[in-house]
């Protein structure tokens, strides 16, 4: 089980530290929680894991250990909310890890039984494989090569009256499809009788012109 604590005030607040066996406490560098602080001694207190839980105990501090801001001498038993001081540096008590951990394999075995229960009956057949030969109906008869003998075929459904079979179905008559005509050729109508327009213009002025020279 791996206990953790967060700290609240000091250098480290808002770390969280695990605390996963003993740990000592203290301002010395061989110290497992090194706290650089004066009001600190080199070896302060100590963490101490027993059966799951946790405690801490003072080590003769000059400025003591606190729990819930009451001072300690003994090992104290230490719970999830509690508030742990070493001199004036807080920390806070959090809940084990291993209990967020059983949580999650919690959930994770119901989804599998969830995922188990809610499988088509073709699913569950498939896993179940085909019936040994002495769990089939007795009264199956089977060959030589382990066929069924004597099952029943299902015969065909009957045919309505008047209906023959033989008959050719009649081809469908063809329907004329309209071709649609392009935007394109569209155009291209319009400028051809545009042109022929202009043309016949042309010629009719030019009529106009050569009578007049021959009548003046």
């Amino acid at each position: 089980m791996t206990w953790k604590i967060q700290a609240i005030s000091g250098e480290f607040t808002g770390q969280e530290i695990s605390i996963d066996r003993d740990m000592l406490v203290g301002r010395h560098q061989s110290a497992d929680l090194v706290l650089q602080s004066a009001e600190i001694s080199r070896k302060h207190a100590a963490f101490l894991l027993k059966e799951q839980a946790l405690y801490v105990q003072d080590l003769n501090s000059s400025n003591g250990t606190f729990v819930n801001d009451l001072r300690i001498a003994d090992e104290t038993l230490l719970k999830e909310g509690d508030i742990v001081q070493f001199a004036s540096l807080k920390f806070s008590v959090l809940a084990p890890a291993v209990e967020l951990e059983h949580a999650v394999d919690v959930a994770e075995t119901a989804e599998k039984v969830t995922a188990q229960t809610e499988k088509t009956p073709a699913q569950q057949m498939n896993e179940q494989g085909m019936p040994e030969l002495n769990q089939r109906d007795s009264s199956v008869q089977l060959n030589r090569d382990g066929m069924p003998q004597g099952v029943a075929v299902p015969k065909p459904a009957p045919i309505p009256e008047g209906v023959d079979i033989h008959a050719v179905p009649a081809e469908p008559t063809p329907v004329s499809v309209e071709q649609p005509v392009s935007r394109v050729e569209q155009e291209k109508e319009q400028q051809k009788n545009a042109s022929v327009g202009l043309i016949s213009l042309i010629v009719l002025v030019i009529l106009a012109v050569l009578a007049w020279l021959l009548f003046k």
